[in-house]
């Protein structure tokens, strides 16, 4: 018996928020739950009907208990609703979307909420326990140790920090320094063509009264993000061409087509695969590449086939690297799929929660392929010391 098809019927997202801006006194969960009850406004969908919940969670090390469970918990969905974190570092909102997938397919549910969310703002340092010291006392941390801060991105495998090797690993690919800044002024571009033709509109809905995404900058040039200091030890990576510290959540709907029918839901995309991949520690910046190709070989489509990219912008360099990967190299054939790669701009303009953005990217890639009549397009994303994930959709 052939796999049911599995239909994207809903989207929503909080707008994106810088760190310690509009959003940093909601916590996680709090945003997950708000963009989830817009989801179930939206599609109209009786809280009841869902089946279950999965949701991603970058920091989930942060000493949140069971962050799904409190999403639930804090929306309209019933309290009797499954739900499950996933850690996959910035992968996991993607993740989320591959597990709903694979459920539906197998006849384990008929329709399934599925994203992440994640409040950078109120992430914790985190701080060695003393030994003999028992839960709730104050002094159970060890004298004199400092606390760590998870913020900093660090691999405690090579003992650096992500943007330090992923700029070594741009310039391994002949992305420099200027290539990364021209894509970042160029993500900000996009993204208030888009803003101004009121293309977020269909994804985004106000919060805390902020109704916009709050990171993006209209001063952006390649002329003031040249003259920034690369951040740590990195060769490349600054805060101009990396994404900020961001708070936010975004989820879809996921549904059989018959369910769909059934509860008279919209089309939006048809979920044609899902792919999870890892590589070397340090392969970051083409992770992504890797998980397109992996959808590609198991649809049996060709790069030609494939009308739009979204590729997560962990940093400009990722995109860049991606398609020059993508494009065997050829800096000609990369160009090319620059061009129908972000098309919006990304999330060096938009910001990177990094549990939703994986979901961020998927909606953003529905709703430009619909306005632009139709296709197929695949949103991938890298996270995790050299993990990825793709998902590929087809609309119209």
């Amino acid at each position: 018996m052939a796999p049911p098809d599995i239909v994207i019927t809903g989207y929503a997202r909080t707008p994106f928020g810088r760190f310690f801006g509009a959003l940093r006194d909601i916590p996680a969960h709090g945003l997950g739950a708000l963009a989830i009850d817009e989801l179930l406004r939206r599609t109209g969908v009786e809280p009841g009907r869902v089946d279950g919940l999965y949701a991603g969670v970058g920091m989930a090390s942060g000493g949140v208990f069971s962050p799904a469970r409190e999403a639930v918990l804090a929306s309209t969905l019933p309290d009797t609703t499954p739900s499950l974190a996933v850690d996959r570092a910035c992968c996991s909102g993607m993740t989320a979307i591959g597990l709903a997938w694979r459920e539906l397919a197998t006849g384990g549910a008929g329709l399934l909420v599925c994203g992440g969310f994640e409040s950078l703002s109120r992430t914790p340092l985190l701080a060695r326990r003393a030994r003999r010291t028992r839960p709730g006392d104050p002094a159970a941390t060890e004298p004199g140790e400092a606390p760590a801060d998870p913020l900093l991105l660090r691999s405690p495998v090579e003992g650096k920090a992500i943007a330090d090797y992923t700029g070594e690993e741009a310039l391994a690919h002949g992305v420099t320094r200027a290539l990364q800044d021209e894509w970042a002024a160029q993500s900000h571009a996009r993204y208030f063509a888009a803003e101004a033709a009121g293309v977020f509109d269909a994804e985004r809905f106000a919060v805390a009264g902020l109704a916009t995404d709050e990171g993006p900058r209209r001063d952006t040039t390649v002329e003031t993000l040249a003259a920034l200091p690369t951040i740590h030890a990195s060769p490349t990576i600054t805060a101009g061409n990396a994404p900020g510290l961001s708070d936010g959540a975004a989820f879809l709907m996921l549904a059989t087509a018959e369910r769909a029918a059934k509860l008279g839901l919209p089309v939006l995309a048809r979920v044609a695969g899902y792919a999870q991949v890892a590589d070397e520690p340090t392969s970051g910046s083409y992770t992504p590449a890797l998980a397109v190709r992996a959808l590609m070989k198991a649809q049996g489509r060709a790069m030609y086939e494939v009308d739009l990219l979204e590729i997560n912008e962990a940093y400009a360099a990722t995109p860049l690297v991606s398609t020059l990967r993508l494009g065997s190299r050829n800096p000609a054939l990369a160009a090319e799929l620059r061009e129908r790669t972000n098309v919006h701009g990304g999330a060096v303009a938009i910001g990177h929660p990094l549990g939703a953005s994986g979901a961020r990217i998927t909606m953003t890639l529905v709703n430009a392929l619909a306005r632009r009549g139709g296709g197929r397009g695949i949103a991938a994303i890298c996270g995790g010391y050299g993990q990825g994930d793709g998902v590929m959709v087809e609309v119209g």
